[in-house]
């Protein structure tokens, strides 16, 4: 493997699991609840409809409520930060395409 993919992998992992609780928090998923008027409390909003007025424990909502309240468990920081290693190796490869090879 290359050292550009390794490095490439690195940064996508590292990267996922720092930016992962700050995305949450941005788009409305916080410490102190969902934020009124956010995208998260559109989600919220349609869940409990969709729902007969409540929200399923278990749901999409409820998981992403959970995280933005309590953090990212070990185990989900260990896969969010597999996807970005995996992102990091597609952008590597797909960037390789471009790249005009030397000998």
């Amino acid at each position: 493997m290359a050292v550009k993919t390794v490095a490439a992998v690195a940064v996508g992992s590292v990267a996922a699991v720092l930016l992962a609780p700050v995305a949450l928090g941005a788009v409305g998923f916080t410490s102190a609840g969902i934020a009124a008027g956010s995208f998260a409390a559109g989600m919220m909003s349609t869940a409990a409809a969709a729902s007969g007025g409540g929200v399923a424990a278990g749901s999409m909502v409820a998981v992403l409520q959970s995280a933005g309240a309590a953090g990212l468990s070990v185990a989900t920081n260990a896969a969010v930060g597999v996807a970005g290693g995996v992102i990091g190796a597609a952008g590597s490869w797909f960037t390789s395409l471009f790249t005009k090879k030397t000998k």
